[in-house]
């Protein structure tokens, strides 16, 4: 990858190992519920990923990059920020 679009370590990580990997999106955290009920979703939704045994790569934008598999702060950055698009 390069700086435009950054891959998390595990989600690399199972990528490289052919294992299987999940897509979610942020809309749920920046738009579709309130603060801190989307990132409660969120989070509920990696979990449920992971225990049908693959590696979710929760994807957004994030200070002008690509982030796949955004972390908790990550998640919550985007969830705090102001008029976030």
């Amino acid at each position: 990858m390069n700086e435009l679009c950054v891959c998390s370590e595990p989600v690399a990580q199972a990528l490289a190992a052919r294992a299987p990997v999940v897509a979610l999106e942020t809309t749920v955290v920046t738009h579709g519920l309130p603060h801190p009920d989307g990132i409660a979703a969120a989070l509920a939704l990696e979990d449920e990923v992971r225990q049908s045994g693959a590696t979710p790569a929760t994807i957004g934008v994030l200070r002008g990059a690509i982030r796949i598999g955004i972390s908790r702060e990550e998640l919550d950055e985007l969830a705090t920020t102001p008029d976030v698009c």
